[in-house]
């Protein structure tokens, strides 16, 4: 099935990972993102198709001077700290908790399909993540609840064959990740965002979030978590995105 919709990063971004020869539309992400970084901290802006608020300059700073247990710098290079998620955009999937389901599948030894008040009844965890998207912002501490990819693993069995996970979502839309990556602590499947169940923007009923990777592997609106032995390029990826997306690394496009 071919994807209909513009998920995290937006069409713009799009447009140059098809098109990189044309150098007038890159200068306009460039010009957006020197727009970011000169405006004044606190202050409301429009950018990258939406209004929003930057951070205060001591937030900033201080997130800026952090560094992670994994010794890499809180806020990744070439990132303007913001206050509140972006949506990003992308055509919804089914709403419905009711009819919601979410099917484990591939290199399983147990393939699971799990509807909303499944996976409620597993344990839940909340997680406070940092999420970076490939334009260019950052938000600090987004706060997660739902169940870990590593305990829907278990329960799936996952074979040693497996590699990569694929996550598949509403209208064909894809990513794929790394299995270590994917099994990561703070990777899962959630349906809360800071306290509050996931609005339609923002994939509701259930996404994935995988935080150390740029968003677009945060797959919204998720109806499916592949194992495979063998990478498979996503949605962005055939755009042009890199495979990998780590933000440290500034690894945007292939």
């Amino acid at each position: 099935m071919t994807a209909k919709l513009s998920r995290e990063p937006d069409p713009t971004l799009e447009e140059l990972a098809r098109e990189p020869a044309r150098r007038p539309a890159v200068l306009r992400a460039m010009a957006r993102r020197r727009f970011l970084q000169q405006a004044g901290a606190g202050a409301t802006v429009l950018a990258f198709g939406g209004i929003y608020t930057i951070a205060e300059d001591g937030l900033f700073a201080r997130a800026k001077a952090e560094t992670r247990a994994d010794g890499r710098p809180r806020v990744p290079p070439g990132q303007q700290v913001i206050t509140k998620l972006r949506p990003m955009g992308g055509e919804p999937g089914d709403t419905s908790k009711s009819k919601y389901r979410l099917r484990i599948h591939g290199e399983v030894s147990n393939e699971l399909d799990l509807g909303f008040r499944d996976l409620l009844k597993i344990t839940q965890v909340t997680r406070a993540s940092d999420v970076h998207c490939v334009t260019g912002w950052t938000v600090l501490g987004a706060k997660w609840t739902g169940v870990q990819l590593q305990t829907l693993a278990k329960r799936a069995g996952v074979k040693d064959t497996a590699r990569f996970v694929i996550f598949e979502a509403a209208h064909g839309y894809t990513a794929n990740v790394p299995l270590a990556d994917a099994l990561a602590d703070e990777v899962m499947v959630a349906h809360k965002l800071d306290g509050a169940p996931l609005t339609t923007e923002h994939g509701a009923p259930m996404r994935a979030v995988v935080p150390d990777l740029y968003f677009w592997k945060s797959a919204k609106w998720l109806t499916g978590i592949r194992f495979v032995r063998r990478d498979e390029s996503g949605y962005w990826e055939r755009r042009g995105y890199s495979n990998r997306g780590d933000p440290w690394t500034e690894d945007r496009y292939s």
